[in-house]
């Protein structure tokens, strides 16, 4: 059975939103200057779509995470196209991009940076380290000991690190998207519930169609021998910011809002929602969770030219918000259920409306 899914006939305005509505989005501003915000950011997804093909869904979540100000795990074999998008995405909103690889010998001070002693100044001299990145890709993250992991938790989490017990602001912009290989385990260090918890969204990705194959095949020889094009700039940092404020204006109904509460709360008593899952899962979503979910959908709701949040940009979202969050009793994985499976069950147990 497909999730229970209430649409209403126009969406709720009511409740404790302050006016509702494409007014209450745009109070105090300008209106045209509210739709050509949002205009750019549809132009930014459009123009992602021109360069990659078969990820469509990896696309949105990178969009939704930028918007949302949050970092994004991805999981998936290499070759799907994760460091094309999002550099990409670095070109398309004119931002600094820096990809590191981890592995076991990686330190903190190779993410961080580190103080620099000047003999000819008789001074020390901070030396920024590839954190201090509008956007950060963490290749292969779960191959990074314990310590490295920690300096970059205080990164996602704070928006600062810590050298030489100096604290150093990152961009405002600043966004990680790390990435796992599911089928390599030799040699990594699985990343602490903590650290999952830090990331709004995770994604699984999957080999594109046949099609999709072909497609990818066209464009790289119709390329062949040519300049990579200059992305226009349709966006830059300044936008990003102010379309981020912009779409935590996005209106969520109170009723959405108890949806996504008592979505959450059941991971932790999934039993209560459906007797199918009993004893099935250990430790449940974090507070941190609901904000996840709220604002994920949030800014897909502004993404996709709305003001307002559907009953679908929830469910759709879940899987992405939840997988990583959830811990599953080993019965969980005796009976073959993942985390996914969890999720599936308790949104066609439930209903979002």
């Amino acid at each position: 059975m497909q999730p229970v899914v209430t649409i209403p006939s126009s969406p709720d305005l009511s409740g404790s939103h302050p006016a509702g509505g494409a007014a209450c989005v745009r109070q105090g501003d300008d209106a045209a200057d509210a739709d050509a915000c949002q205009a750019a950011v549809q132009g930014l997804r459009e123009q992602l779509a021109g360069s990659i093909v078969g990820q469509q869904g990896l696309l949105d979540r990178l969009v939704v995470a930028l918007l949302s100000g949050g970092h994004l795990l991805v999981e998936g074999l290499p070759g799907l196209a994760k460091t094309t998008a999002i550099k990409a995405l670095a070109r398309a909103v004119h931002a600094s991009f820096q990809r590191v690889q981890f592995t076991p010998d990686l330190l903190p001070g190779d993410l961080t940076g580190g103080d620099v002693y000047l003999p000819a100044e008789g001074r020390s001299r901070f030396v920024e380290g590839p954190l201090f990145h509008d956007l950060v890709l963490a290749d292969e993250i779960n191959r990074a000991p314990a310590k490295v992991q920690s300096a970059l938790l205080e990164a996602m989490q704070e928006g600062q690190v810590t050298v030489g017990g100096r604290s150093h602001a990152l961009p405002p912009m600043f966004l990680v998207m790390a990435t796992q290989n599911p089928l390599e385990q030799s040699g990594t260090y699985p990343l602490p519930e903590a650290q999952l918890d830090c990331f709004l969204l995770h994604v699984v990705l999957d080999y594109p169609s046949a099609e999709q194959e072909r497609r990818i095949l066209d464009m790289d020889l119709a390329r062949a021998g040519q300049a990579p094009a200059e992305a226009p700039g349709a966006l830059d940092a300044a936008l990003v910011l102010q379309a981020r404020r912009r779409v935590r204006r996005v209106h969520l109904a109170e009723s959405l809002r108890g949806s996504i509460v008592e979505l959450v709360r059941a991971t932790r008593e999934p039993q209560s929602r459906s007797a199918a899952l009993s004893g099935l899962v250990e430790a449940g979503a974090s507070p941190r969770a609901v904000l996840a979910l709220a604002h994920a959908a949030q800014a897909l709701a502004y993404l996709r030219g709305r003001d307002y949040v559907l009953p679908e940009d929830i469910v759709e979202l879940a899987p992405d918000v939840l997988r990583h969050r959830l811990v599953l009793h080993p019965q969980a994985r005796l009976q073959g259920l993942d985390a996914d499976a969890v999720v599936r069950e308790l949104l066609r147990a439930g209903e979002i409306a």
